[in-house]
Parts: C-alpha cells; sequence; structure tokens
C-alpha cells in the first residue's frame, strides 16, 4: 500500500508540473501577441528564422494640376509665357501669343528639366516655377525688338564706363556689358547677392582671373571667375542657368550664358575697369 501511494504521488507530482510548462507557455505567446508583429519578429528571429521583410511604402507619382494654358490658345499670357521662355533660352524663336507646336516643345523641355509632369500644357507648378526663374518680360521683348535670345534690356552707360576697357554692371537692369572705347562688345545677364551678402557697388578693377576656380569658402564652383573686390568676382553661374532669378550669389556677379563668359574671359585681362552701379 505504500508502494502504491508513493507511485500516485509520483505521478501527480509529474501531471502537476507539465501543467505549469503548459500554462507557462500559453502565457508567453499571449505577451508577444498583445506586443504586437515587431516583438512576434523578434521572437522568430531569436530562434534563429529570418524576419520578415518590412514593408515599403510606394513612391508618390506626381500628378499634373489642372491646365491654365493648353495648345491652340492665343492673347497675352501665351505671349507672355513664350517670352519667359524664351529668357532662360527654351524658346528660341519670335513671340507671337500662340500656342503652336514650337510652345509645345518649349513647355515640355522646361517641365522635364524640373521633374514637372510632361504635359506641354501649363499648369499652376509649372507657372510658378518659370515665374521664379524670370522676369516681367518687357515690351521691347514682346514686341520682338530684344534678338531672339532673349536678355535683358540694358539701361544707360555709367559715365566711368565710356573709356578705356571696363565692365559695366548694372544692378537696376540685371546686365553687364563689356565695353571697349565707349562701344558695347558683349551683354549678357546677370544676377547679384542677397541682402545678406550684396554685391558691392563701385569703380574697381579685375585683380586676377581663374578658369576653373572653386570657392574655398563656400565650396562651389565659380567657372571663369574675374575677381574685383576680394572674394568677389564675375563668374558663370550653373545655377543661374537653371534656376533664374529665383537664386542669388553670395557677392558674386553671375553669369547664366555660358558661351557668353567662355568668350568674354579670354577678352577680359587684368588691370581692366570693372564698375558695378545702379542705371
Amino acid at each position: 500500500m505504500s508502494h502504491l501511494r508513493r507511485l500516485l504521488l509520483g505521478v501527480l507530482t509529474i501531471v502537476l508540473l507539465a501543467s505549469a510548462v503548459v500554462a507557462a507557455v500559453y502565457a508567453h505567446r499571449q505577451q508577444q501577441l498583445a506586443a504586437g508583429p515587431a516583438s512576434a519578429a523578434a521572437a522568430v528571429s531569436s530562434r534563429g528564422l529570418p524576419p520578415a521583410a518590412p514593408t515599403l511604402a510606394p513612391t508618390p507619382t506626381l500628378v499634373a494640376g489642372p491646365a491654365l494654358l493648353v495648345p491652340g490658345a492665343s492673347g497675352d499670357d501665351v505671349e507672355d509665357l513664350q517670352a519667359r521662355l524664351r529668357q532662360i533660352d527654351w524658346f528660341d524663336h519670335d513671340v507671337t501669343g500662340g500656342y503652336d507646336d514650337l510652345t509645345v516643345q518649349a513647355v515640355r523641355g522646361f517641365q522635364a528639366k524640373r521633374e514637372i509632369p510632361v504635359t506641354g500644357q501649363v499648369d499652376q507648378r509649372t507657372l510658378d516655377r518659370l515665374t521664379a526663374m524670370t522676369t516681367v518680360p518687357t515690351q521691347d521683348e514682346l514686341d520682338n525688338i530684344v534678338s531672339s535670345g532673349g536678355g535683358n534690356p540694358p539701361g544707360p552707360l555709367d559715365a566711368r564706363c565710356a573709356t578705356g576697357r571696363a565692365l559695366c554692371v548694372d544692378k537696376s537692369t540685371q546686365t553687364l556689358r563689356w565695353v571697349v572705347g565707349g562701344e558695347v562688345r558683349a551683354l549678357v545677364d546677370v544676377r547679384f547677392g542677397s541682402s545678406v551678402t550684396p554685391t558691392r557697388e563701385g569703380a574697381f578693377s579685375v585683380e586676377s582671373k581663374s578658369r576653373d576656380h572653386v570657392s574655398s569658402l563656400y565650396d562651389s564652383a565659380m567657372p571663369f571667375a574675374m575677381f574685383f573686390s576680394g572674394g568677389q568676382a564675375v563668374h558663370y553661374s550653373s545655377d543661374f542657368a537653371a534656376r533664374g532669378y529665383a537664386g542669388a550669389s553670395h557677392g558674386c556677379v553671375n553669369v547664366r550664358d555660358l558661351d557668353a563668359i567662355t568668350d568674354l574671359f579670354d577678352q577680359v585681362a587684368v588691370g581692366d575697369r570693372v564698375v558695378v552701379y545702379w542705371s
């Protein structure tokens, strides 16, 4: 009888231990489920299995906005569009006021360059970007008096540019003229420094030239740099070419016409006059 009692006690002990183990495993599993999928993935990983790959959100697709100007349209708004596109060398034809195939091609090229949905139609996004990069067209531009290459109409020459060799920089009209003996040899659009880093005004001279210059202060390219006042220089700006007047320099005179400044760099010599003024 004593032997049977011991046997029953042993069986009962085993049953109780097994029940305790089952209860513990069940409680742990419930904790994992309550903690969410991240905890479950960690538990799987701890057993040597790779965690499930994260689900990536799809890349949003840009959608064109409602069309403001479309092929076949005509009028003042189309004239303004063509003149602005011509300012930044996307439209190399006369302003006509008719939204023709040439205008469609120019708009499509402008949109593709700036990652705007390419439709050939002008929506608000396209118009805002173009407006930020350009200036209000003058009447001469709208009347095709300005050459088909576009450009800002210059103002009066400063008297200090009338003799000798001078880079005549007019802040009022955002132009630079290369003047030799009173004759204008070249005219290019320019932009200047911001209110924080303004371009200095006055009469200077070209102190040095650097064809492939890189700014040590801003670590930015300054090709065809012609220094006239400390670190301020006339130079080509790819940012100006891409963004127009939406940006500003750190005080330099930016030129956006690469061909023009390449030719100008070879003509200007150290010692030539630089005049920065308001006309």
